[in-house]
């Protein structure tokens, strides 16, 4: 694992020539390791997308548009200029299918459903001295949102996305009483549901992942003045 991190860094930094990897033999002498360790290392790369292993030929970077960015191992051993990308365009994505699938939530929504959301409200209000348990519960919130949409595409695409998710709500839980507002968010979202009303229900969902976006870009801000000085 420490092999693959280093040369996923490496291969980021953009000091792999021609996208030529090295091969299992260039591994095991440069870091003084077994040749199955080598070749564990290249099946890490591979299964990151960040590789094509092919036997008796070289192995070869892959176009960096095609990793598996979902896949935490990655998300941690990148830089955090990429990181920061990648979570925008996470909040990309969560603010073309998540409004949507409160919506439908809305339409089908259960009581038990609801009485989960109301135990993970209140929950979230005794937690918000606490960063850490705050985020589990709040992601179980949203988990439980998609869950009642009754889409199972939808619903691994967004578990899938978990680890970034995680990533983006520590930055966004550092501003000074987000963690009071999110419940405030997550409130309204809650009885739009309880209402039964898709329309609102989107617009809340908005509401929160606009409040979220606006944290983020401030974070991002705060991150490129800190690296210019």
């Amino acid at each position: 694992m420490q092999v693959a991190a280093h040369l996923t860094r490496r291969i980021v930094s953009g000091e792999v020539e021609d996208g030529r990897a090295p091969s299992e033999l260039d591994i095991s002498r440069e870091f003084g390791v077994s040749r199955v360790v080598a070749r564990e290392t290249l099946k890490i790369l591979a299964s990151l997308d960040i590789v094509d292993v092919a036997q008796g030929r070289r192995v070869v970077v892959r176009p960096r548009a095609e990793w598996d960015y979902l896949n935490p191992l990655l998300i941690e051993w990148l830089p955090g200029e990429i990181v920061g990308e990648l979570l925008q365009e996470l909040h990309q994505m969560r603010w073309l299918l998540e409004p949507e699938l409160a919506a439908m939530a809305a339409a089908g929504v259960t009581e038990e459903t609801l009485g989960r959301l109301r135990d993970e409200l209140d929950r979230m209000a005794a937690l918000e001295t606490d960063p850490n348990a705050y985020l589990e519960v709040d992601h179980e919130f949203h988990m439980e949102i998609c869950r009642a949409a009754d889409n199972r595409i939808l619903d691994r695409i967004m578990y899938s996305a978990r680890w970034l998710g995680t990533a983006s709500r520590r930055i966004t839980n550092e501003a000074p009483a987000a963690l009071r507002k999110a419940t405030a968010d997550h409130t309204e979202i809650y009885e739009a549901l309880v209402a039964r009303d898709p329309a609102r229900a989107r617009e809340a969902m908005r509401k929160h992942l606009a409040n979220n976006s606006t944290l983020l870009a401030e974070k991002e801000k705060q991150t490129r003045r800190a690296t210019r000085r």
